[in-house]
């Protein structure tokens, strides 16, 4: 072992993760990777790899203390960030405090953080699978609806149900999101009436406890088939200069109140009718379908090679330059099951796009897509006016095709 090298435990080592391993290595540092699925790609690009799950915090504990590693890396990872978190307090590593990392992990800690912080909150009440249809009734029976059932422990819009009525069926719901729940304990919430007809995401980079990177873009959703799952995020987000301040301003305030010191965090908000901010969730790691690549690219900065720098404890320099135009990324994906054959971009929006990554090749296995996990690649965009982008916003599904064999 090279004592001089420094080491990163990377936890996870999914496609999406894989960009992390090689920017370490390309930062000369030695990369270890826990991940328990067996065909995980990261273990082909680890210097060593432990077929372990990242959930598990005294597996993680054992391997760390025993590489001697100077970090932990829950890269886009929402259920390895706490143990990241509990490992990295455990050893004296580069760590936010756990206890803040839970609260944002988990939503009905998050939510109660929320309220007791005077924050805007809609209703909500927990509950379990094993809560009848009936009880639940009665535990919601003061709600306005919609409401929203999920659970509290998952992202990615993984298990969330939206139920217009109280005479809606409740126990399709449960049963939706107790199967994305580890703890199994579900949260039925008020739905918020949007002020602001987007979604807002994207991520956000704290250094010593000052947001130092805004990167807040507004969703694009697919309405028609999975309405509360985002297939894109572009910049610019179309928020308004107060609206970007009130944004600005409760997302410091919430860094505050959990003392979260360094790193990249993601983002998911409403602006309703009154112009207040409702934090759905912020996840304490780096986000999905390659946010962190999009706002390197927007910013000219490198956000994955901070992230690793962050959690080794070593200094980065983070200058923005946020550059001209307007940039948008779109999830791939497919509601037919099938074999991936390729893809096909419309020529008239080919000039527009200037990244692909493609996850399959062909002949794979496709599925319904219900999820970030069912993606099948990320295309990267580059307009020159809103308009353009929201001609491709309008017109994705006939611009931007899936064909299966």
């Amino acid at each position: 072992m090279d004592k001089t090298q420094p080491r990163i435990l990377l936890l996870g080592g999914s496609p999406q993760q894989v960009i992390a391993i090689k920017k370490a290595k390309e930062m000369g540092i030695y990369t270890i990777l826990c991940d328990y699925l067996p065909d995980n790609p990261g273990q082909f690009v680890a210097d060593k790899f432990y077929n372990v799950s990242t959930t598990d915090v005294e597996a993680v504990y054992k391997v760390a203390e025993q590489e001697k590693v100077n970090g932990i890396l829950a890269y886009a990872s929402d259920p390895a960030a706490l143990p990241a978190a509990i490992v990295s307090e455990r050893l004296n590593l580069p760590t936010n405090p756990s206890s803040s990392v839970a609260i944002l992990g988990i939503k009905y800690q998050f939510r109660k953080f929320l309220s007791d912080n005077n924050f805007a909150c809609p209703q909500y009440v927990t509950f379990t699978p094993k809560t009848s249809e009936t009880e639940l009734k009665e535990l919601i029976s003061k709600f306005s609806f919609p409401i929203i059932i999920k659970p509290t422990d998952s992202s990615g819009s993984k298990g969330v149900t939206k139920i217009e009525s109280i005479h809606h069926n409740l126990d399709e719901a449960i049963t939706y999101a107790s199967q994305y729940s580890h703890n199994q304990i579900l949260i039925a919430e008020e739905f918020i009436e949007r002020g602001f007809p987007y979604v807002i995401g994207g991520d956000i980079f704290v250094k010593e406890g000052k947001i130092i990177l805004f990167g807040e873009m507004s969703c694009l959703r697919d309405n028609a088939n999975s309405a509360l799952i985002p297939i894109g995020e572009k910049k610019p987000s179309g928020l308004d200069s107060q609206q970007v301040t009130i944004v600005h301003k409760d997302l410091q305030r919430i860094i505050n109140a959990l003392n979260i010191r360094f790193g990249e965090l993601n983002i998911e908000l409403l602006i309703d009718k009154q112009n207040r901010v409702h934090f759905l969730e912020i996840g304490p790691r780096a986000g999905g379908n390659m946010i962190p690549i999009q706002l390197s690219d927007i910013f000219k900065v490198d956000l994955v090679k901070a992230n690793i720098a962050a959690a080794i404890g070593i200094h980065f320099d983070l200058s923005l330059e946020e550059q001209e135009g307007c940039f948008m990324h779109y999830v791939l994906h497919s509601y037919e099951e099938g074999e991936f054959d390729k893809i096909e971009i419309a020529p008239e929006i080919e000039k527009s796009v200037y990244r692909k990554v493609i996850y399959k090749t062909e002949g794979d296995k496709i599925e319904f897509f219900d999820g970030a996990g069912k993606a099948i690649g990320i295309i990267f965009l580059k307009f020159n006016t809103i308009e353009e982008m929201e001609y491709f916003c309008k017109n994705h599904e006939q611009l931007v095709k899936v064909n299966l064999k």
